[in-house]
């Protein structure tokens, strides 16, 4: 990897492997049959045989595991094997990375909580849609490449020009789903000049109807759906505020509304914090939160709301080359005439548990 230390990278992966090593011998002093399989090894084969599934990494792999599970009655446990480098908000406490025993002994005892995270459902129509996904797990791809895979996917693929659907994808995103024009959401472009290019924001136009609201038409940078889970992750950084934004908001309406209130810099940052916290709902709450980046409004495209909690999503493509993402690693295209329906089930809640 260019730029990157190889003496680095050697040590994070040797401290995975030792954690990784402990998690499997624990497991396997207790009497429990153990299969250890590597992300390209892991499939729903491989689901299907076990009991349970310990996710042994960070939130990414935890995401990946997820990914394949259908049974809400089947635990995933997620190990942050490396707590130096990873956040892990979807693994146990950091303290059982290296007391895993422990919590094996906890969990044989009672000594957690259950908890069903509620994920949602995507349901894809249209003319001409591709139910091929590509898996953005195997290999970190440019633009290029990204729109490449779409292209071999949808050829190899059957296609009609007739309306289809709806189809309901077999993945379910734990995190959230975005839809948006490719990967950066931009486009090159050749000047006559030689050896020059030059990129062009490419904006993202779609319709988006709410709770079977309104159809509205819009532009932006592409829309995020989230669960309780994935609130504390993209979504939060999405329409999170600065210190600064709501310190000069409050100015504002302090002078429009002729207030002499004082404010401090603790009062503010209470302000935030609370603002930012109402943006963050429990991963059992059956519901989503939507979030519209950037939008572009004038007198053609409007965005009413920007974001808001909801039950139900559909957004129907106007794009070129756009992309339906699903928790960061599986992309399915989603151009012009392509409709997708994102809502939630209880039967694919996944099954976690809660560590004190």
């Amino acid at each position: 990897m260019k730029g990157s230390s190889y003496s680095g990278l050697l040590e994070r992966h040797s401290i995975h492997t030792k954690n990784v090593e402990h998690i499997v011998d624990s497991l396997r002093k207790e009497g429990i049959e153990v299969r250890l399989v590597k992300r390209g090894e892991y499939n729903e084969e491989i689901v299907q045989w076990a009991d349970a599934i310990v996710s042994a990494g960070g939130d990414g792999t935890m995401l990946l595991v997820a990914s394949k599970v259908m049974d809400r009655f089947k635990p995933v446990v997620g190990v942050n094997t490396d707590p130096e480098r990873s956040e892990g908000h979807l693994c146990l406490p950091v303290r059982y990375t290296s007391s895993f025993p422990e919590a094996l002994q906890k969990l044989q005892r009672g000594e957690f909580r259950w908890q069903w995270r509620h994920r949602s459902r995507i349901y894809l129509e249209g003319t001409g849609i591709n139910l091929t996904p590509v898996d953005l797990h195997e290999q970190q791809m440019s633009l290029e490449q990204h729109s490449k895979a779409h292209r071999i996917s949808m050829n190899s693929s059957h296609k009609s020009g007739e309306t289809s659907g709806p189809h309901l994808l077999p993945v379910r995103a734990l995190n959230e789903v975005f839809i948006g024009e490719s990967l950066s959401s931009r486009a090159n472009y050749k000047s006559y000049k030689p050896r020059f290019t030059f990129s062009l924001h490419r904006a993202s136009y779609y319709e988006i109807s709410v709770d079977d609201g309104p159809w509205e038409k819009q532009k932006s940078s592409g829309v995020n759906v989230c669960t309780g889970t994935g609130s504390k992750a993209w979504s939060c950084n999405i329409n999170k505020l600065a210190f600064q934004a709501v310190e000069d908001v409050l100015k504002i309406g302090n002078k429009l509304a002729r207030l002499n209130l004082t404010l401090d810099k603790e009062q503010i940052e209470k302000v935030t914090e609370e603002y930012n916290e109402s943006l963050v709902f429990n991963p059992e709450e059956p519901k989503m939160l939507f979030s519209v980046r950037e939008p572009i409004v004038n007198r053609v495209f409007s965005s009413s709301r920007q974001r808001g909690f909801t039950t139900k999503v559909c957004v129907r493509s106007r794009c070129w080359d756009a992309c339906m993402v699903v928790d960061g690693g599986t992309s399915f295209e989603f151009n012009d005439g392509a409709l997708a329906t994102i809502q939630m089930n209880e039967d694919d809640a996944l099954l976690t548990v809660v560590l004190e």
